[in-house]
């Protein structure tokens, strides 16, 4: 199996400690008056999505993680099981609402989607960075305000909620960024 010096230490590496995987959520550099250089991670559990915070000196070397990504399609949600097929093999995964994560407030039928598979089992799926959604529910806008950046919360088809300008009505179809949580444009 490979691994990583602390050279190669970034944000968005993922690692092997004790047999679980974990992506560097963070990673600096420090280079104290005396002695050796070190380096401060922050580490998410891929599996538990626990934080651990590690200190490595120069020269240490983390293990590389047995994770790679597949193209999938979202298929449907049951009793709190979401099922995904690899667009490829066909074959189907089933994830727990714990493993899809913050990623289920925008996935509709027959999305494709990017599923990280750690030694061939499902651990997570990542949304299209942008997706289109239908506006459900969202106050109307005031007759008059029509000052610059005028805000207000909206709750789209999926249930995710959102902060949208003061423009924007019920039913309008808008892309919203599934990175940052974040109003886009409006589609026409």
């Amino acid at each position: 199996m490979s691994s990583y010096n602390t050279s190669d230490f970034r944000k968005g590496l993922k690692v092997q400690i004790d047999g679980d995987p974990f992506i560097m959520t963070e990673c600096n550099f420090v280079k104290p008056g005396k002695g050796q250089a070190l380096y401060k991670c922050k580490l998410r559990n891929l599996v538990r999505g626990t934080m651990l915070d590690r200190t490595y000196k120069s020269g240490d070397e983390l293990e590389a993680a047995d994770i790679h990504e597949t193209d999938t399609t979202f298929l449907y949600e049951q009793a709190g099981t979401w099922i995904f097929m690899e667009s490829a093999t066909f074959e189907q995964y089933e994830l727990s609402t714990e493993q899809v994560a913050d990623a289920a407030k925008y996935l509709l039928p027959d999305m494709p989607c990017k599923m990280m598979l750690f030694n061939n089992n499902p651990i997570g799926i990542t949304p299209p960075n942008h997706v289109v959604l239908k506006v459900e529910y969202t106050e109307p806008a005031v007759r008059g305000n029509t000052a610059t950046n005028v805000t207000k919360p909206a709750r789209l088809e999926t249930g995710a909620e959102i902060i949208v300008p003061n423009f924007i009505e019920v039913g309008e179809v808008i892309k919203v960024d599934t990175r940052t949580n974040e109003y886009i444009e409006r589609v026409k």
